[in-house]
């Protein structure tokens, strides 16, 4: 063993006092269920919300580098043209990840001098994003417009208003309606990731603004190929100037390999399918398993797809999960840093890949628990 390197034992030390620690499990996930070492078990921690059932792809040759190195395979188009099609946008870029959409598109638009507006519970990729590049942040309350109306004030060259759609730890949606209404009065730039809300809500799953009726108020759209499609990737969809200055200053989409075509196609073949049957069995399932919990005694707000159970204490998170895990349910919990201490919380995700009786049988459990831990 190196010895230069104990600093890491003595902080992994003080995270497992802190009750947490995470590892990594070792999992094979079909449709509604999950394995974990030969147990069969409920799967309410997928992101994939449609559950499109699979399309078959051609695995071509790799794309090796960097599109603007290597070339730029005719299907990123194909792909692009779509998404701006989807978003009512000029133009749009995807990117290997989500998080390096939101990494690449926000420090390439805002610098120094310019102010930001984040609310408080953005997701990390936005934050880390925000703190990068270079301009003045300022958080504002969850949801609070007041409270965004007020720290608009401040100068800065350009304003920007950085919010997500539907709200990843939380499950609410976000104010759009008036989120837009005052960044049209002082002439910011509205900012939306809508990772969760894309595909999933709206005409058509044309996603949050849709669903808001405030499509043309949103700037610049950041979004996943990865949840409600079932793919994987990120994207940003806007004006031409803006997409064309990501092309030319983001560097993560500069200064990295590309996703492999057959990805892309895989993205394509999805987006071809007709949805709106897995979005009506999505709100379906959404809504008894929302309903069941309530009648259980649990204090549910969220009216989407995502649906915490707030705990609070860690330990008892933790022990929560195993014994649901034991009972066949897989929902992991969420603790500090992805949500504040002492907020730590079940997130569960519902997914069209579940049946009613997924549901009642998870509900059975839920039951269980209620009883066992009183929450």
């Amino acid at each position: 063993m190196n010895n230069k390197l104990n600093f890491a034992d003595i902080e992994l030390e003080q995270i497992k006092e802190n009750n947490l620690y995470r590892k990594l499990r070792d999992v094979k996930v079909n449709n509604a269920y999950i394995t974990i070492k030969n147990k069969k078990l409920l799967n309410l921690c997928s992101n994939d919300y449609l559950g499109i059932p699979i399309t078959k792809i051609k695995i071509n040759q790799m794309q090796s580098s960097s599109r603007l190195v290597s070339g730029n395979d005719e299907i990123y188009k194909k792909l692009e043209d779509k998404l701006s099609k989807h978003k009512s946008k000029q133009a749009s870029l995807v990117y290997p990840t989500g998080y390096m959409a939101n990494l690449g598109t926000i420090t390439t638009i805002a610098k120094k001098g310019d102010l930001i507006l984040s609310d408080e519970l953005n997701h990390a990729s936005i934050i880390e994003s925000c703190r990068l590049s270079g301009a003045k942040i300022l958080v504002y309350k969850h949801n609070d417009i007041e409270d965004l109306t007020k720290k608009l004030n401040q100068q800065g060259k350009n304003k920007f208003i950085i919010t997500e759609g539907i709200f990843s730890m939380d499950g609410d949606f976000s104010k759009l309606k008036e989120i837009t209404d005052v960044s049209e009065r002082s002439n910011a730039i509205t900012v939306l990731d809508d990772a969760h809300g894309d595909f999933t809500v709206g005409t058509d799953g044309k996603g949050t603004p849709n669903h808001f009726n405030v499509t043309k108020k949103i700037d610049i759209y950041i979004s996943s190929l990865s949840k409600g499609l079932g793919s994987f990737g990120g994207y940003v969809s806007s004006q031409n100037n803006v997409i064309d200055l990501c092309i030319n200053k983001s560097k993560s989409f500069i200064y990295t390999s590309a996703l492999p075509s057959f990805l892309i196609q895989y993205s394509l073949n999805r987006m071809q399918i007709d949805r709106e049957k897995q979005r009506k069995r999505l709100a379906r399932n959404t809504s008894i398993l929302t309903n069941g919990l309530k009648q259980l005694g649990y204090q549910i707000s969220s009216k989407t797809h995502i649906i915490p159970i707030v705990i609070g204490n860690e330990k008892t998170a933790m022990d929560f999960g195993k014994f649901l895990l034991k009972k066949g349910v897989f929902a992991q919990p969420i603790r500090y840093p992805t949500v504040p201490k002492n907020k730590a919380r079940l997130r569960i995700s519902v997914t069209a890949w579940l049946s009613k009786k997924n549901i009642n049988d998870a509900l059975n459990i839920f039951e269980q628990a209620q009883k066992k831990f009183k929450i």
